[in-house]
Parts: structure tokens; C-alpha cells; sequence
């Protein structure tokens, strides 16, 4: 009787430790997410690496960058077929105050979360002066002839500036009161969309994430964004934002081109024989 006790136990501690060891060269986790270093300098690139158990078709990785739930960085990696994801973000311009800050991946259908945390030294940068026109109604955009609509109650405008490698709007205000501002905004000068369908901004006030009111027309996209008295910079992200290269540098180049093809075409033709 005690040899078929024992012979019970030690199979009950065998099948036990087996569930419990992990199955080596395997993802534990359904997600994992690495930087490549774990500090970072004003102006140094981090590599966000990071791979997926179970691989869905057509399904993004959604990454948020935060520092004190102060969310800098957003972005939608692609999946490759071997299941890894990765991007690459400068430390530096909307990331400005020193300090610890978490990258938070999520993927799936159960919105499966996995972060990873690194250092940055804080900004240098001493603020310019914003590039843009400011009137009673409307905001010009550098590099775009379109101008921005605006109404506000509460404070003021002070500048509008594109960040082309962030796809945004970074609207400088003096927010003396709770108020808010509505923006007409032109589709060329920001817009966001997924396959030529609309999708959503994301709003950021002085580095919070807040909601907003919007309409849509084929030209414009119209948002009502409430903000708190002392509120400085709200920043609109979307997928495309009017680039440096403006309207103007475009034609200067077509019209370039076009010369340089008139003058080949009757350099050939000079030295054509004529009979």
C-alpha cells in the first residue's frame, strides 16, 4: 500500500513540475517589447523592437509612449510574417522633461499589453518663435496657402506649427480661463486616414490625451477641443500633415524639370543631321 502511495506522489510531482516548466525557445508572453538601450539623450534614436506569439492577419500593434500618464509618442506598427514589429522614435521634441518613461504595446482581439520602460535626460531646446500667422479668424500654416478657421473662448492663440515627423498640429495657446477652441481644419494640411477611409485624431493638451467634438466635410475636418485655464500647447495627431516641401518649392521644381526635359529634347535635335 505505501509503494502504490508513493509511486502516486512522485507521478503527481512529476506531472506537476512539467505544466510548470516553460517550453524553451517559445514567446512566454502573447507579446514582448524591448528598447535597445535603457537611457536615452535629446536627439538619440530609440529602436523599439518587440515580436508576437500569434500572429493576426491585417491586425496593427498600437504603441504609446508616457511619462506620468502624459502620453508623448502614438503610433500603428505592421506586423511581419515572423511575427516581429519594430520603429525607431527621437528622443527629444514633444518628450521634454527628464525622467523614466513606459512604451506600451498592444495587439490582438483581447487587447493583449506588454511595456517596457526607459531614461531620457530631458530637452535643451529653447523655444523659437512659432512660424505662423495669427489673425481674429484664421491661423496660417507653414508651408501651406490654406489657412485654419478658428474660434476660442477663454484664452488665445498664439501660433500654429506642423510637425511633419510626428503627423501633427501643435497649437501654441494662452489659456487664461476653462475654455475651448474650434478649429476648421483644411484635409491638406492635416488629416488622418486608413485606406482613404477617415479615422480619428488623437488630441493631445499640454501632453494629456482628451476628447473633442468633430464634423466632417470632403474639404474640412472641424474640432471643438475643451481645455483647462493654464493650458499651453494642444497637439492634433493625425496620418499626414502639409509637408516642408510647400507649394511653392514644388512648382519652382516642376517647373525646373520641365526645362531641363525642353532643353535635352533640343540639344538631341541639334544634332540631328539635316539633309
Amino acid at each position: 500500500m505505501k509503494s502504490q502511495l508513493t509511486v502516486f506522489a512522485l507521478t503527481a510531482i512529476l506531472f506537476a513540475s512539467i505544466g510548470m516548466a516553460p517550453a524553451f525557445g517559445q514567446i512566454q508572453s502573447s507579446i514582448v517589447v524591448t528598447t535597445d538601450k535603457s537611457s536615452y539623450s535629446e536627439g538619440e534614436i530609440i529602436l523599439v523592437t518587440g515580436e508576437v506569439r500569434d500572429l493576426y492577419s491585417g491586425t496593427p500593434v498600437s504603441l504609446i509612449v508616457k511619462n506620468d500618464n502624459a502620453i508623448v509618442a502614438l503610433a500603428q506598427l505592421t506586423v511581419g510574417a515572423d511575427k516581429k514589429f519594430s520603429t525607431e522614435i527621437t528622443a527629444g521634441g514633444t518628450m521634454k522633461t527628464s525622467g523614466s518613461y513606459t512604451v506600451e504595446v498592444t495587439y490582438g482581439t483581447q487587447n493583449r499589453v506588454a511595456t517596457t520602460s526607459f531614461e531620457f535626460g530631458g530637452s535643451t531646446v529653447i523655444p523659437t518663435e512659432v512660424p505662423s500667422t495669427v489673425t481674429d479668424k484664421t491661423v496660417s500654416v507653414q508651408g501651406s496657402s490654406d489657412l485654419i478657421g478658428y474660434e476660442i473662448t477663454g484664452g488665445k492663440i498664439l501660433g500654429i506649427t506642423p510637425s511633419v515627423e510626428d503627423n501633427s498640429l501643435i497649437i501654441s495657446i494662452d489659456a487664461t480661463s476653462d475654455g475651448s477652441l474650434t478649429l476648421t481644419i483644411p484635409r491638406s494640411v492635416l488629416d488622418a486616414l486608413i485606406d482613404g477611409v477617415d479615422d480619428d485624431f488623437f488630441v493631445l493638451v499640454d501632453g494629456e490625451e482628451v476628447n473633442f467634438e468633430e464634423t466632417t466635410s470632403s474639404t474640412d475636418r472641424v474640432l471643438t477641443i475643451a481645455f483647462p485655464a493654464g493650458a499651453e500647447e494642444i497637439e492634433i495627431i493625425g496620418t499626414f500633415v502639409v509637408p516642408e516641401f510647400g507649394t511653392i518649392a514644388a512648382m519652382i521644381l516642376a517647373v525646373a524639370i520641365i526645362s531641363i526635359i525642353a532643353v535635352s529634347a533640343k540639344s538631341r535635335l541639334s544634332i540631328i543631321p539635316r539633309y
